[in-house]
């Protein structure tokens, strides 16, 4: 990976250009966070236009192996959280 943009990176450039301050970039981007976490916990889907859809997908039980010791161990039923990248991003990044 080139290189990361950590949050205040990111605020920082939200806060750019949309011409708001950092403040109100940094209280957009909790509540986008917060909407997005609230929703995918529910069962629902999240759709954000030309990045992607994100959604919980449940994940039945198995058997997995310890890749220390080679045992067979049962692996319960759980929950994943997955993102479908965009067509338009992907698109622009192969571009």
């Amino acid at each position: 990976m080139a290189n990361q943009m950590t949050k205040a990176q990111l605020v920082a450039a939200l806060a750019e250009r949309t011409g708001g301050d950092k403040k109100q970039a940094g209280a957009m981007l909790d509540a986008l966070t917060g909407i997005i976490t609230s929703t995918v916990a529910e069962g629902g889907a999240v759709t954000l236009p030309g990045v992607g859809k994100i959604y919980c997908r449940e994940r039945p039980e198995r058997m997995a192996r310890n890749p220390s010791t080679g045992e067979q161990v049962k692996k319960e039923a759980d929950k994943v959280v997955k993102i479908t990248v965009a067509k338009a991003l992907k698109d622009s990044i192969n571009a």
